[in-house]
């Protein structure tokens, strides 16, 4: 869900292009932030 929600916020500052330089760049960012989420998520409510 990261990568998809960075790629969209990315696309907006480019045109609406999800492959060019700034979607790939949030997509990138939003995958980080999800698997951080998803760690601390499963820390706090998995055990």
């Amino acid at each position: 869900m990261g990568s998809i929600l960075g790629s969209w916020l990315g696309s907006l500052l480019d045109g609406g292009n999800f492959f060019r330089a700034w979607g790939i760049i949030g997509g990138t960012i939003g995958s980080l932030i999800g698997i951080w989420a998803g760690y601390k998520f499963a820390q706090n409510y998995m055990e």
